[in-house]
């Protein structure tokens, strides 16, 4: 496809990887558990950040991350806390990475609970992809009333940095909602 001719929403601008992860990713209904929990990590770190910030990082935060394995995460002490802390190549957050652990057990006994986290986290959005009809990027939410009920049920759970607008974009990036405008050639691929 080329690139230049399509039509697209208009937030990735002409930035290569922002342009390949709204055309890939970016509302493409999620159900891998590690997956899943690799957009909440990076949702947590992108809090008062560009996503682009976060995007320009990602591989950095997988290395260091262990590949958004919340079993090995959970597990993370003090002495990897502080490796974290001195790397360079991600958000250097003590709270965001202290929560990135205490999600990761959270997740970890929702796993339990429910066989897996997608069955979980789809109840948020009724086990189906909501489509909104956005026409301009100037209507476009922040939240939503599936985002704050997700919300309040993650922190009741033990999730730190999951208010409701973090929750709104983890929900657009894992295709709970479609939030590509009406107009964006995506917004009808994911209808279909």
């Amino acid at each position: 496809m080329n690139e230049n001719k399509v039509n697209r929403c208009p937030w990735p601008g002409n930035d290569k990887l922002m342009i390949k992860y709204h055309d890939k990713e970016w509302g493409t209904p999620v159900h891998n558990d590690r997956i899943h929990f690799e957009y909440l990590i990076l949702d947590t770190f992108q809090a008062g950040l560009s996503w682009r910030t976060i995007l320009y990082k990602r591989e950095n935060f997988r290395r260091a991350f262990n590949n958004f394995n919340p079993k090995i995460i959970a597990g993370y002490d003090g002495k990897k806390i502080k490796s974290l802390m001195n790397d360079s190549g991600i958000i250097r957050n003590r709270l965001k990475i202290k929560s990135a652990v205490k999600n990761a057990i959270a997740f970890l006994k929702i796993q339990k609970e429910f066989g897996s986290f997608d069955k979980y986290i789809w109840q948020f959005a009724d086990y189906k992809t909501i489509h909104n009809k956005q026409k301009s990027s100037n209507g476009l939410r922040s939240k939503s009333k599936e985002s704050d009920a997700m919300s309040r049920n993650l922190k009741k759970r033990g999730f730190t940095f999951v208010g409701s607008t973090i929750c709104y974009a983890y929900m657009q990036g894992a295709g709970m909602v479609n939030d590509h405008l009406v107009s964006c050639f995506r917004y009808k691929e994911l209808k279909k």
